[in-house]
């Protein structure tokens, strides 16, 4: 039996590209890739699955033409760029990680309270904007 053969077509992080190869699968990373539908369209044929973030939109098109593909991963919140209906009649499986962004969600939160605790937005607008002059470098220094 072959090893399925995943393609990533939009930036992951490479820890996210090695537990794909630590658990047996072929990997192809093409960060830049979901930007070229067509380029997509023509090699998606060959691969069974396929993980995507924002910038690959797994059209109708696109979805038609992948003959092997069993499933859709988005790394992220939301499948808004998947065509859902396409890929059910295909028996494709489309998932997302909804939770991946926690974490850091929580903290811009904290941050923003103790922004707000802090009075930093009053302050800043007290603040006079600096002058041009200012935000130039001095020449020789």
């Amino acid at each position: 039996m072959s090893k399925p053969k995943v393609l990533i077509s939009d930036a992951l992080s490479p820890a996210a590209v090695q537990i794909f190869k630590d658990r047996g699968v072929e990997v192809d990373f093409q960060p830049n890739l979901g930007k070229d539908k067509d380029k997509l369209a023509d090699i998606i044929g060959d691969y069974d699955g396929l993980a995507i973030r924002s910038a690959t939109k797994a059209t109708a098109k696109i979805i038609e033409r992948a003959k092997r593909l069993k499933v859709i991963g988005r790394a992220g919140i939301g499948v808004d760029n998947v065509e859902i209906p396409a890929a059910t009649a295909k028996g494709i499986i489309v998932m997302n990680t909804p939770f991946g962004n926690s974490i850091t969600t929580a903290e811009h939160a904290i941050t923003m309270m103790l922004s707000l605790a802090r009075e930093i937005p009053q302050a800043d607008a007290f603040c006079p904007s600096p002058s041009p002059a200012k935000l130039t470098p001095a020449a020789g220094r």
